[in-house]
């Protein structure tokens, strides 16, 4: 598994590179060798907040975590991953298929069946990223899909954890 680890307003030592490669291993029994892991740190208020995302056969897992210090966080964000995989085994595995090491079977934990319980079809008028927040806000949601006018592509804002916004934008 290729590992990346950035950090964002703190220094990083060689000891916590050394521990999350340790860490990061757990993992390997469920992805494939290709499989890309992204860590980022940062440093806020006198807490640090892990981001692990993994990325493996097109599926992307992601967690994040905050905790008084780095190897905390990333513990957590380990086994919030691992928890997801187990979750969503079935699923999972039929999405990667077979990309995925035989020892996933050890995995198992509970499985989830998903139930769509409405269908939505609406018109996407033109509008830029601040009126769809706009939109959003007014209408209660936490997300809002809209056609960007300066683009012309779909995209999603959402409101994170931290009150701040985003937008999801399609990449070819």
């Amino acid at each position: 598994m290729r590992m990346n680890i950035t950090a964002k307003k703190m220094q990083l030592n060689q000891a916590f590179t050394d521990y999350a490669e340790k860490k990061v291993k757990k993992l390997d029994r469920f992805f494939p060798d290709d499989a890309d892991c992204k860590i980022t740190l940062t440093e806020q208020k006198n807490m640090i907040t892990a981001e692990l995302t993994l990325n493996a056969g097109g599926l992307i897992f992601r967690a994040e975590q905050k905790a008084q210090d780095k190897n905390t966080a990333l513990d957590a964000c380990i086994d919030r991953i691992i928890r997801q995989i187990r979750k969503n085994k079935t699923k999972v595995e039929k999405q990667l298929h077979s990309t995925i090491k035989e020892s996933f079977d050890d995995a198992v934990e509970e499985q989830v069946e998903f139930e769509v319980v409405k269908h939505k079809r609406f018109i996407l008028h033109p509008m830029t990223v601040d009126e769809a927040i706009l939109q959003m806000n007014m209408l209660g949601h936490s997300f809002f899909m809209f056609k960007n006018g300066a683009s012309g592509e779909i995209n999603v804002v959402y409101k994170r954890e931290d009150g701040n916004y985003a937008v999801l934008e399609p990449e070819e």
